[in-house]
């Protein structure tokens, strides 16, 4: 439902990384826990892990995010703390929510850090919190949630000033002729189907693009890490840059908010490798991280929070 919400702190919702080499396991056995991922797969993220030092700058660059929102805010006149929780690694949200619990915070403003909503980006982070204030019991913080953000001008202003960095460094001969190629992350068809994750998705690359003064581009997915047998969404990345018909390409993981595993290994060496090997020269266009457009973004959301905006719970 939707209701009138004031309120006095942020928890900042991200899935979380391993910070040192021997954190990875441990992390992952959080991941995959409950799901049927196949053990050789498990190996293969662990590899991705170790051919990048070990770790994922998630969570650093999460904090960086957190701590730029913070000051922004306060420019604002909106001082409300800011949390971060993790969901699959330090700090948990649990530790985080009952830290604001203990600060005496009452209503919370939960920003789930994903603009495309699927059970997987969006409602499992809620069951996670959930379990969160079950877990305080009588003294947890009720959280709502801001309404959907993956079309705000903002955002797609972000994502367009780190598209434009990509293609200035293909150089004015190859950027005439290159094509631009969004990614997010796949999910299985059947949770596509049942969200919006999917028109969201397009959406924002209709967005960008027309921002940009582009008018074909192409949406693909990556990542994906279930069974064979089961149908997930597609085209992957990778098919779609061996039967692109350019010599160039931009790729922009608009599914992502900030550099991890999934777009250092991905598409930094994997797919880049594809490309070399097709003869395309592609640059991966920068997350949006802590552009001040996006956190100026997150911080005019937050601020109508804090004077009492309309939100969802």
């Amino acid at each position: 439902m939707t209701t009138k919400a004031t309120c006095d702190a942020v928890l900042m919702i991200g899935f979380g990384g391993p910070t040192r080499a021997d954190q990875v396991r441990p992390f992952l056995d959080n991941v995959v826990r409950g799901r049927p991922i196949p053990p050789e797969r498990y190996e293969e993220v662990v590899h991705h892990y170790d051919l990048l030092g070990g770790r994922s700058p998630y969570n650093d660059l999460t904090m960086r995010q957190a701590a730029a929102l913070r000051e922004e805010l306060a420019k604002k006149g909106a001082r409300v703390p800011v949390a971060v929780g993790m969901a699959k690694w330090e700090p948990y949200v649990a530790d985080s929510l009952r830290a604001l619990a203990d600060g005496g915070a009452r209503r919370v403003l939960g920003f789930i850090m994903a603009a495309h909503r699927s059970e997987a980006s969006f409602e499992r982070y809620q069951a996670i919190v959930n379990d969160a204030r079950a877990a305080i019991g009588d003294g947890a913080p009720e959280v709502v949630y801001p309404e959907p953000w993956h079309d705000h001008p903002l955002f797609i202003g972000a994502i367009a000033a780190r598209t434009r960095e990509a293609y200035a460094r293909l150089g004015e001969q190859d950027a005439a002729g290159a094509r631009l190629i969004f990614t997010a992350h796949s999910i299985p068809l059947a949770m596509a189907q049942a969200g919006p994750y999917v028109k969201q998705l397009a959406q924002s690359a209709w967005m960008t693009a027309a921002k940009l003064g582009i008018g074909g581009w192409k949406l693909a997915y990556q990542s994906r890490s279930g069974s064979p047998r089961e149908a997930w969404l597609e085209p992957d990345i990778k098919d779609t840059l061996r039967s692109l018909d350019a010599k160039a390409a931009v790729v922009v993981p608009i599914g992502f908010l900030c550099d991890h595993v999934e777009v250092l290994y991905d598409l930094d060496i994997e797919a880049a490798q594809i490309a070399r090997e097709a003869g395309i020269r592609m640059e991966r266009a920068p997350t949006v991280g802590d552009d001040p457009l996006f956190i100026e973004m997150m911080a005019s959301i937050i601020a109508a929070y804090a004077r009492g905006g309309s939100g969802s719970v």
